[in-house]
């Protein structure tokens, strides 16, 4: 799988990637103890409100962006993202208010929301060979997996020798780690750039709905729509309730829920680990299908763990099935770029990577209020209901993708 970071361009983009996900990570760990500060009563709701704020930046702004950056180069455009979010991390610590936090965290994650974007539409002009960018793929899923799971152990060692406002410096080095390699490296013009001079230049609103309307035209692009919710009415459950199954339905302490949590990251790199070689013999069509089969089997199979009145077996068949979720999540998710790059024109690829950005974080929006307001209602049936969604899209997907089209 390393054989990838062979080539020089790749692995100053990918160490420029993990090094921003290191802060972004800090940053987490960060926002919740400095919510803590401001309001201590109501410090789940502050960073309840920063958490909605930052999705609905990532719904809203990644569309305009792409649109907006469409004629400046890549290299500066995610040079300008890093320089911006490093701005906004530095000014964190010095916040006073409840609202400078919410209007700094929504400009931190519309940067976000412009970076990750293009980041993800210039890797394909790097890797022309679709194996490496397989691999590419999975290392990038791989990355985001570490960080949520090492991050708050590299914060809690931290606190140990700084206070906490400072973990927003570790986050703004790591925007200017990820900016200085980017500096370093010769992006790629964009996939047909050399036509550029010759294609009409669309109205900034037609730029705007580019993206989405690839996804609702093309055929084998519609199922990747499905399958965000998908895997989005899966994962919510696991994010937003295994702290009430581990505090109320077990009984246990906190610090059995990152436990639970790293079991379905471990699923999810266990998956993106497999995946290269995987999906040389298997279309991504099956592969991908298999894995939202079974993260909503593992979710409306857990109603039946939670019922397990020994807490010690009860919390090893839920961090099993979550286990099973991280599996799925990953099969589902990684291939989708392979998709968009075989499906949609080179000059159209940072359009179709903004709205895939954007679209499946739309389906997190929903997916996360409906999780926890459900809950109110009892575990077991808010899994069996999330189970439903994540089954009756998981369907949908499989009659909407047609199997003898091309997708290898």
């Amino acid at each position: 799988m390393l054989r990838v970071l062979a080539h020089a361009v790749y692995r100053r983009l990918f160490a420029a990637q993990v090094v921003a996900l290191v802060g972004t990570g800090l940053a987490t760990v960060a926002l919740g103890l400095v919510a803590y500060d401001l309001s201590p009563a109501d410090a789940g709701g502050v960073l309840g409100t920063a958490l909605a704020i930052k999705m609905v930046a990532y719904v809203v702004v990644a569309p305009l962006a792409a649109a907006a950056v469409a004629r400046l180069p890549r290299k500066w455009v995610l040079i300008g993202a890093d320089v911006l979010r490093l701005v906004v991390a530095a000014s964190l610590p010095f916040v006073g208010e409840v609202w400078q936090v919410y209007v700094l965290i929504f400009v931190m994650q519309a940067a976000s929301a412009t970076f990750t974007p293009t980041f993800q539409s210039v890797i394909p002009d790097v890797l022309k060979d679709e194996d490496d960018y397989t691999v590419a793929l999975s290392l990038s899923r791989l990355a985001y997996d570490l960080e949520s799971i090492l991050s708050p152990v590299f914060a809690a060692a931290l606190l140990l020798l700084i206070p906490s406002s400072a973990l927003f410096f570790g986050t703004a080095v790591g925007f200017a780690g990820s900016a200085l390699l980017v500096v370093a490296t010769v992006v790629p013009r964009r996939g047909g750039d050399s036509t550029a001079g010759t294609r009409p230049q669309l109205p900034f609103g037609s730029r705007a709905r580019r993206g989405a309307e690839l996804f609702f035209r093309t055929r084998t692009l519609r199922p990747v729509l499905l399958l965000n919710l998908t895997v989005a009415a899966a994962g919510a459950f696991v994010l937003v309730q295994t702290v009430v199954i581990v505090r109320t339905t077990f009984g246990r302490s906190e610090d059995v829920v990152p436990l639970l949590l790293a079991a379905n990251g471990v699923g999810s790199m266990a998956a993106a680990f497999l995946l290269p070689r995987v999906l040389r013999r298997v279309p991504e069509r099956r592969a991908m299908l298999t894995g939202a089969v079974a993260l909503t089997a593992a979710v409306g199979l857990a109603p039946l763990a939670l019922g397990i009145g020994e807490p010690v077996r009860g919390l090893v068949a839920v961090g099993l099935l979550w286990l099973l979720v991280g599996l799925g999540w990953s099969s589902v998710e990684t291939p989708v770029g392979r998709i968009i790059r075989r499906n949609v024109p080179p000059a159209d690829l940072p359009d179709a990577f903004a709205a895939q950005f954007s679209l499946s974080h739309a389906c997190w929006l929903i997916t996360y209020p409906l999780a926890g307001w459900l809950g109110t209602a009892g575990l077991s049936a808010t899994a069996l209901v999330l189970a439903g969604i994540a089954g009756a899209a998981t369907l949908g997907a499989a009659r909407l993708w047609p199997a003898v089209a091309r997708m290898r």
